[in-house]
């Protein structure tokens, strides 16, 4: 009797915890929450371990003064990831436990996880992001390592993995253009540098003014929407249902560029039709 009370008491904190894990999700990451919820029930709890992961790197350089800060916090996470990898005990941080755990547990890969931070270090340099190459490299170890960190944790076939990183990087581009006006009030500038130049735009002077940006995020945009089509189209001929946790987020990355192609106004907070969308999509488990 004692044995079973002590197993049920165990079960329902467990149960409390991903309860929490899952409102924090909820908060910093509502797109890919909404994800997630698509995801077999066993995969869940590491899904939403990942997604909080990847939201406070996320947050690593606007929760900074400075880019220095901003690379103390990223090397914070390095740090927890590699006392899991060595058998020390967990920080106290309702993130960096479930991270610890999951590690510890075989179900998150601690070099994947590592990676997700190296890539966030283009987001701390002082002088942006100089050309459309290192852009690109940005957007597919940024959104689109997530993507294939999330794939990969519902099983993904080795094969799969170069689509699902097109269809993450994608993500991350919408999200890099209709964040355009926020990151410029925080003296931030993502849009690669070489690009600016040719229309004859500077960071600065895109941050001062982020309407001088429209018709780089014009272009973009619909250059964005012309290649995710194209991948969703793949996507829908070749990935398993299985997988739609991973690429779901692509739903909405699509409607962004929609939107931000006509010059559009994209709401800071997604709206009952986006997140319909997205619901939909996973309903009918075709992306």
């Amino acid at each position: 009797m004692a044995e079973r009370q002590r197993l049920s008491h165990d079960a329902i904190a467990r149960e409390r915890d991903l309860a929490s894990l899952a409102e924090h999700v909820r908060e910093r990451d509502p797109d890919r929450f909404l994800a997630a919820l698509f995801a077999p029930a066993r995969h869940r709890e590491a899904l939403f371990t990942l997604i909080a992961y990847n939201a406070e790197l996320a947050r690593a350089r606007e929760a900074a003064s400075n880019p220095i800060a901003a690379m103390i916090r990223l090397q914070w996470w390095r740090d927890v990831i590699e006392e899991a990898r060595i058998g020390r005990p967990s920080r106290r941080h309702e993130v960096a436990e479930p991270v610890h755990a999951a590690i510890v547990a075989g179900a998150l890969d601690a070099e994947t996880l590592l990676a997700l931070a190296d890539a966030r270090e283009a987001e701390t340099e002082d002088d942006g992001i100089p050309t459309a190459a290192a852009f690109a490299t940005y957007l597919r170890s940024t959104a689109g390592g997530m993507a294939v960190a999330s794939a990969r944790l519902l099983g993904a076939q080795p094969a799969w993995l170069p689509l699902i990183e097109r269809l993450g990087a994608g993500y991350g581009l919408a999200g890099v253009l209709r964040s355009v006006p926020h990151q410029a009030h925080a003296g931030r500038c993502l849009l690669p540098g070489g690009s600016l130049a040719e229309l004859g735009l500077t960071r600065e002077g895109v941050i001062a003014a982020p309407d001088t940006a429209a018709p780089l995020i014009r272009a973009m945009a619909e250059e964005g929407f012309a290649r995710l089509a194209e991948a969703r189209a793949q996507a829908r001929r070749t990935l398993p249902r299985a997988m739609l946790a991973a690429v779901l987020p692509a739903v909405l990355a699509g409607r962004d560029f929609a939107r931000l192609a006509k010059g559009a106004p994209t709401p800071p907070v997604r709206g009952f039709a986006d997140r319909a969308s997205l619901m939909l999509a996973g309903l009918r488990g075709r992306l």
